[in-house]
């Protein structure tokens, strides 16, 4: 009794694996338990995880040049 072998394209994404799923929603429970205990403290440090967030979409994302919306010709036309 061979387990069928699935193909390349037939491989189940990471984000649909029962085990990746309920790592998830523990994760998520646990961040909601955490920020409502402390939301006064969130609140104090909001503005500066909003700055923080700068130089993390910096780091990245960095300064990527979209060669696909600009047409580049020598010639003119």
């Amino acid at each position: 009794m061979n387990a069928p072998q699935q193909s390349p394209e037939e491989v189940t994404p990471l984000w649909r694996r029962p085990l990746i799923l309920a790592w998830a929603a523990v994760a998520v429970i646990a961040v909601f338990y955490l920020l409502r205990e402390h939301w006064g403290h969130v609140l104090g440090w909001w503005p500066y995880l909003v700055l923080m967030l700068c130089p993390l979409m910096h780091l990245f994302h960095g300064h990527r040049k979209h060669h696909a919306h600009h047409d580049h010709r020598k010639d003119g036309t």
